[in-house]
């Protein structure tokens, strides 16, 4: 089943979200069977502010195991992370 995981960056976290960055996506890396879109969240000035991801685990604990794993969670970048049971309703990838 589908979930959206949405995360906010800590206030002024951009130089942590960059020293980490190189491991957030190796740990994506190890995690592609699951993760269906990903992408940061921009502020104005195009600066990485959040992340979300959508991700395909058969229970929400799966998905929650999953992102308190990812090393921007593990490092304190976010100040919050919602995780949400989602539908894909217009133009869903083949096979969803």
């Amino acid at each position: 089943m589908l979930f959206v995981v949405q995360c906010e960056d800590i206030p002024n976290g951009l130089d942590l979200r960059l020293a980490t960055r190189q491991a957030h996506l190796d740990y994506l890396k190890t995690q592609e069977a699951f993760i269906r879109a990903a992408g940061p969240f921009l502020d104005e000035q195009e600066r990485m502010v959040g992340s979300m991801l959508v991700v395909d685990f058969p229970t929400e604990a799966e998905a929650r195991t999953f992102a308190a794993n990812d090393p921007y969670a593990k490092a304190g970048l976010f100040a919050s992370t919602t995780i949400r049971r989602w539908r894909w309703s217009v133009k869903p990838p083949a096979g969803l």
